[in-house]
Parts: structure tokens; sequence; C-alpha cells
């Protein structure tokens, strides 16, 4: 049986070694933190926060593939009562309903807009500057990026699409998505993948088999000693908040004038946060010589808008910086067949969110590391016949 070595074990890393026990390959895998997951961990209660707002977009590849194999476990829709809490900021005030401009541009799709031109100067050649604006800010859910109007029209406006889709494509996994790799990490372990934590590798193991490197891009460009391994992302600030319950809190904020999205996450999942406490989350986009204030200060002006008196129902708040790890992002005229390839020749092959595979957010992480496989397979067979 031939051997297959994986180097990190969040969801990529767990696609990879999932998808390569069923081809039959004997995989091992190494993950430097004590425990599985990347940034799909969990926290411990008694507030189950991810490392960062986290969805399952159904439309996704990932989605059939998990239920396929029965993984994707309890999913948490969005109630329909919630849809009705949606509140936009906007002109300064909190308004219940999007302005007509930007709804009639959501349901363009991706395919329409140009790869070359940057989306704000495509949609205000379609719209209007104002509704190009409002269309980046909102954009921000699926990009996590300061100025998502300069980026790739295509890039943005797919992004965009599949945000607001009705009904509602995401989905949330209850109890978070440590939940989802808890299952993930069962089957690899039945199906015989070998999964070593508190492993640090510090050199590509030759002579054994291909490898997939399934860590961040930085992580990556270093362990294979190439400074090429670069890719666009976002800086955030990441803002956690428990809060009593009141009735009446909406359910997402939206900064239309600023890129920024705030989210109850118990409003979908009650077990994210102990009975009578609210669980939100936020990830704030900060520019280049943001700070990690400067994101507090936004959270905070949104909060004061749409949750009354949340200063004094604070029962517990966590704040934290994330440089760079909000997936890949693609500037005018680059697709994602323009980041680095996931084939990195002799053996070697990355998985993750920035790396050149299709798809929204964790779809990346999936599709690259199916990929990442399937390359290696076909290597493998390419060497038994030249043999």
């Amino acid at each position: 049986m031939r051997k297959l070595t994986i180097i990190g074990g969040g969801f990529a890393g767990l696609t990879a070694a999932l998808t390569a026990a069923e081809a039959g390959l004997a995989v091992t895998l190494h993950e430097a933190h004590r425990t599985l997951g990347g940034r799909a961990r969990t926290a411990d209660g008694p507030y189950r926060t991810n490392d960062g707002p986290h969805a399952l977009y159904r439309r996704g590849p990932h989605h059939t593939w998990l239920r396929q194999r029965g993984l994707l476990g309890p999913l948490a829709p969005l109630p329909p009562a919630e849809i009705l809490r949606f509140r936009f900021h906007r002109a300064g005030a909190l308004r219940r309903t999007p302005p007509p401009g930007l709804l009639r541009h959501s349901l363009r799709t991706g395919e329409q807009a140009p790869v070359e031109l940057d989306f704000h100067t495509w949609a205000t050649s379609l719209a209007g500057e104002r509704t190009a604006r409002e269309a980046a800010a909102y954009a921000a859910v699926a990009l996590f990026h300061h100025d998502p109007g300069a980026l790739s029209a295509r890039f943005v406006q797919e992004r965009l699409h599949r945000a607001t889709t009705l009904p509602p494509e995401a989905r949330y996994v209850r109890g978070g998505w440590g939940r989802l790799i808890e299952r993930m990490a069962t089957r690899a372990r039945e199906a015989g993948v070998r999964i070593e934590t508190s492993s640090r590798v510090d050199a590509v193991p030759r002579g054994e088999g291909p490898v997939i490197v399934a860590t961040s891009l930085p992580a990556a460009a270093r362990l294979l000693g190439d400074p090429s391994l670069t890719w666009g992302s976002g800086h955030t600030v990441l803002f956690d908040l428990a809060l009593r319950t009141r009735e009446g809190d909406p359910f997402v904020v939206s900064d239309l004038d600023a890129p920024g999205w705030i989210e109850r996450f118990t409003a979908q999942d009650p077990s994210l946060a102990p009975h009578g406490q609210q669980l939100i989350q936020a990830q704030l986009p900060i520019g280049p010589g943001g700070t990690k204030a400067d994101g507090v200060a936004h959270a905070e002006r949104l909060l004061d808008l749409g949750f009354p008196g949340w200063r004094d129902r604070t029962v517990w708040r966590r704040e934290s910086v994330c440089l760079g790890r909000t997936g890949a992002v693609d500037g005018p005229g680059t697709t994602w067949r323009d980041r680095p390839a996931v084939d990195r020749g002799d053996g070697v092959y990355l998985a993750g969110d920035q790396v050149a595979a299709p798809g929204v957010l964790s779809e990346v992480s999936f599709t690259s590391a199916v990929e990442a496989v399937s390359l290696a397979l076909r290597a493998e067979r390419l060497d038994l016949k030249s043999a």
C-alpha cells in the first residue's frame, strides 16, 4: 500500500486524508497543534466560538461530499422568522430593508462580471456609484476584505450572488464546526488514517511517497522554502460577545457604509451559549495600518445601533487580530487559476483556502484537497506504468 503524508489537520487536511484512505492509500496526518481543526476549531464551552464566523453553503461541493458520507450531522438552517430581523446600516441609520439597487444587483451572476475590471468600476457602470459601494460593503460577509470594490469584479460578484441567494444557502453545523471536525477525524481513523497531533514537521519527508501540505500558505512557504507562495487575503479583527438575552435583538446588522457584519449565532443554534445568553460574532475588516482598536470600534458602533443596552448585558467578550487568514482574494485580472498551484512538483501538493482551486471560502480548501489527492494518485499510476 502506497504511503501518503499529510501535513496539517484542518478541514483541508482531513478532507485529503479521507479521500486518500478511500482510494486505498496508507495515510499519516501530522498536526502541530494538540487538537485538530485549524481555523475550524470550536472553543470548549460555555461559549462555542469558531475562529471567526463559520457557515457551510449548501450548494457547495463539500456539502454533497459530506452528506454522502454521513458526516454533515445536524445542521441549523436560518429560521424564517430571523430573516425579518436583518438590519442594514445605511447613511448613518439602521434600516429594516436593503436598498432596491442592492437587491437588483445581487441577482446578477458572477459569470457576467469581467475578471479584468475592479468591482467598483464595473458595478458603478451598471447601477451607479452608491449601489456599487453598498454592494461591495455587503459582499464583505463572504470576503472579509477592507476594500471589496478594488478586487476583481468576477470574484466579488460571485460571492455577492451566493451570499444573497434566497432561500439562504448558509447552513450552520450545530455545536460549531468542531463537531464536523470530530466526525471527520473519527471516520478517518476508522478508515486507517494514522493521526498524530502535537507533531510539528519542519522538513518535507522525502522518499516515502507523496506529501500534501495542508497548512496556511505562509506556513507552507516556510516549510517548502518557497517565498513565491504568496497570495492576497484579508486582515480582520475577531470580536466575540455574549449578552444576556433580550427579546427583539436583530439576527444580523450589515454595514452598507463600510465593510462589516455582526451576527447573532445563537439565533440558529442556541447550544453555542448557556441558557439565557446569546452569542454574537463578528469579523471586521481592517485596512493597511489598521489596528484591533479600529475593528473593535466598528463592532461597537454597530452594536450601539442594533443591540440596545448591550454594554449592561455583556457577560463575556473576546477580541483578537487575524492577519491574512480569511482565504484568498483575487485582484483585477486574476482568478483562482492564478493562485499558487496545487502541484508543486517532486511529489509535493498544496491544499488550503489560498491555492489554485475554485469555490467560496471553505469550498476552496475542500476542492484543493480532493485535487491534491487526485494528482498524487495520477502521478503514482504513471510511475507504476513507467516502471
